[in-house]
C-alpha cells in the first residue's frame, strides 16, 4: 500500500510518501513562503527524488482541518486535483489527530494547540492505549482556559505541541495544575509522515471519499463570512 500525504493546514507545508511500514520520503518546510508557492514544487521534488509514478499510489491522505482557511483550501484543491486526475480516493485526516500522532506511544495525555486567533485554539485531547490512539476530546475551537480546565479535570500528565504553544505558553504555566511538557521542535509541528500513517490506517478501515466529495473541515466561519453575517444582522435591526 502506498499513500501520498499532504498537510498545508498551518504555517508548515509538508509532503510525504508512505509505503506499507516505510516512510519513503518526507519534505517539510516552515518558512516565509505561501503554500501556493511551495506545495506543488515540493511534491514534484519528492517524485523526482524517489522516481515516484503517481499512478502507483493507492490514496491521497490530506490534513482536512481545522487550520488556516487559505492553507486548507490550497491543500484540498491540490488533493482533489490529484485525486480526479489519477482516479484515486482521498483519505481525510483531521489536522489535530495528525498532530497528536507525532507523539505515538507516549503515556501522557496529548494536547495539540493550533493558534485559531480571536483568543481561541484548535485543540483536542488524545491518549495511546496499547498502540492505538484514542480521543478524549474531539477537535474543536476553544479558549486556552477551557482546554486547560479540562486537562486539570483529567488529572494526568500532558504534553502540548503545535503552533499555539509559543502563543499561550505563559498562560499554560499560570493555569495548569498537572505535570506538563512541551514537545521538542522536531515533533511539535505538522508532519506529513504522521498524516500518511494515519491515512493508511483509515484507508484499511474504508474511511475514504471520492475526490469530488472532499471538503475541508474549518470548524469556524472565516473572517469574511463573519463580517458578512454581522453586516446582515445590522441591516435587519
Amino acid at each position: 500500500m502506498r499513500i501520498l500525504a499532504l498537510d498545508s493546514s498551518g504555517m508548515v507545508a509538508t509532503v510525504a510518501v508512505i509505503e506499507d511500514d516505510n516512510l519513503l520520503v518526507e519534505y517539510t518546510m516552515n518558512y516565509k513562503k505561501t503554500h501556493s508557492q511551495t506545495l506543488l514544487p515540493m511534491l514534484d521534488e519528492i517524485c523526482q527524488r524517489i522516481e515516484l509514478d503517481l499512478q502507483t499510489i493507492d490514496a491521497i491522505a490530506i490534513a482536512s482541518g481545522p487550520g488556516s482557511f487559505t492553507g486548507l483550501r490550497i491543500g484540498a484543491a491540490t488533493a482533489k486535483g490529484l485525486g480526479l486526475a489519477l482516479c484515486k480516493p482521498i483519505v481525510s485526516v483531521p489536522t489535530i489527530e495528525g498532530l497528536a500522532y507525532n507523539l505515538f506511544g507516549t503515556t501522557a495525555v496529548i494536547c495539540p494547540l493550533m493558534d485559531a486567533r480571536r483568543n481561541q485554539v484548535y485543540t483536542g485531547l488524545y491518549v495511546f492505549n496499547h498502540g492505538k490512539m484514542e480521543c478524549l476530546q474531539e477537535q474543536q475551537a476553544l479558549s486556552i482556559d477551557c482546554i486547560i480546565e479540562r486537562i486539570n479535570e483529567i488529572g494526568q500528565e500532558v504534553i502540548f505541541l503545535g503552533d499555539g504553544v509559543p502563543v499561550y505558553k505563559d498562560r499554560i504555566a499560570e493555569k495548569i495544575k498537572v505535570s506538563y511538557q512541551f514537545a521538542p521542535a522536531h515533533l511539535s509541528k505538522q508532519r506529513a509522515g504522521a498524516i500518511g500513517v494515519l491515512g493508511g490506517i483509515y484507508y484499511k478501515e474504508g474511511r475514504i471519499e471520492d475526490a469530488r466529495e472532499h471538503k475541508p473541515e474549518y470548524l469556524r466561519m472565516s473572517q469574511a463570512e463573519r463580517e458578512r453575517l454581522e453586516k446582515q444582522n445590522k441591516e435587519q435591526v
